[in-house]
């Protein structure tokens, strides 16, 4: 496969809402209204696709910059943190082809896309509890170490929240 990553686009938007609702509770559920919601107030979206196949999306991933209109209680926290980031509120990468490489290929993207605006670091969080050991590995394998925890949800969700320095 060789996997590539491009915009998202209105035709993705179904298999979006699936690989999202798959993914619970690693992320919230949203529907398509929400999600649309989200593409909007994302500075950027992208997906990944296999470059034979490029319209199946296998992945994606929504980044926000500082300001935006969010009610998310983590995107919250980050903004009073400071102001030079870029959030990666949501990353997702299909069942059966983790490990591929494709989240890799999206945070390529997502790294590139803050280093163009001048971003010192990439936020993200990872639930503990529910625990996502997986995830917490990845990402630091990525470099991301954890800059505070809150609980979230109404005390339902407890996350890491976590960050990356640019160089």
């Amino acid at each position: 496969m060789n996997p590539i990553v491009r915009p998202f686009a209105p035709a993705d938007l179904d298999r979006v809402v699936e690989l999202n609702r798959a993914a619970v509770p690693a992320v919230n559920d949203v529907d398509g209204e929400r999600m649309l919601e989200l593409v909007g107030l994302s500075h950027a979206a992208v997906v990944v696709a296999d470059s034979a196949h490029p319209d199946v999306v296998l992945g994606f991933a929504l980044t926000l910059r500082p300001g935006a209109d969010y009610d998310s209680e983590n995107y919250r926290w980050f903004s009073a943190r400071g102001d030079d980031f870029l959030y990666l509120d949501r990353i997702v990468v299909a069942d059966g082809h983790r490990g591929a490489g494709l989240g890799a290929r999206l945070y390529d993207a997502v790294f590139a896309e803050a280093r163009a605006i001048g971003a010192a670091e990439v936020d993200c969080e990872v639930n503990v509890q529910p625990p996502n050991p997986g995830s917490l590995a990845f990402h630091s394998r990525l470099g991301f170490v954890e800059v505070g925890r809150q609980s979230t949800k109404g005390g339902t969700v407890v996350v890491a929240l976590l960050a990356v320095t640019l160089s």
